[in-house]
C-alpha cells in the first residue's frame, strides 16, 4: 500500500504494510538513519521525531497513522532558528557523551522550545522526561535547552 507523507519538507510516497513502524520505514526505505531505534516500547525516547509538530516515538507509530502527515526527523531539525540554537547549544555545552539519544533527546527538546520558548525547569523536566540517557547528562542537557531558549541559568 503506497503511503504519502512530508518528511522534513518532501513529499515521500512509501509503499509498504501500513503496519509498519514509522522507524522503520525512515530508516530502510527513506535511508534516513539519525532516529535511533533505542527500546522498541517507546519508552527510552531514542526514536523520537515530530509528527506534525508533536513528538512522537517512531518505534510504535505505524506508518498508516501517520498517512498525510509531517514529518521532522534529526535530519530536518536544524531547517528551524529554535534547532540551529539547540544544535550550537549542544555543542557548546558539550552534552553528547556516547551520543546515542542525542537525537530523540534533541527532537524532544526542539518540541518544548516550539511550544514553550523560556521553559522554566519544572517545563524542561516535564518535556525531557520520556528521553533516557545512558550516558547521564542530564545536567548538560537542561543547561544546553536553557542557553538555546536564552534563559540565565
Amino acid at each position: 500500500m503506497a503511503v504519502e507523507l512530508t518528511v522534513n519538507g518532501r513529499k515521500r510516497s512509501v509503499d509498504t504494510d501500513p503496519a509498519k513502524p514509522l522507524l522503520w520505514v525512515l530508516r530502510e526505505d527513506l535511508d534516513m538513519v539519525g532516529t535511533k531505534f533505542g527500546c522498541g516500547a517507546g519508552l527510552c525516547g531514542a526514536c523520537t521525531v515530530h509528527v506534525d509538530g508533536a513528538p512522537a516515538r517512531a518505534c510504535q507509530t505505524a506508518i498508516g497513522e501517520v498517512a498525510g502527515s509531517a514529518i521532522t526527523t534529526i535530519e530536518g531539525a536544524a531547517a528551524s532558528p529554535a534547532g540551529q540554537r539547540i544544535a550550537a547549544a549542544w555543542v557548546a555545552q558539550d552534552v553528547p557523551q556516547c551520543g546515542y539519544c542525542q537525537a530523540g533527546q534533541i527532537m524532544s527538546a526542539l518540541a518544548l522550545l516550539n511550544q514553550t520558548p523560556k521553559p522554566t525547569d519544572a517545563d524542561i523536566d516535564a518535556a525531557m522526561a520520556g528521553n533516557l540517557c545512558r550516558c547521564s547528562t542530564y545536567v548538560r542537557i537542561r543547561s544546553a535547552i536553557k542557553a538555546a531558549a536564552g534563559v540565565v541559568a
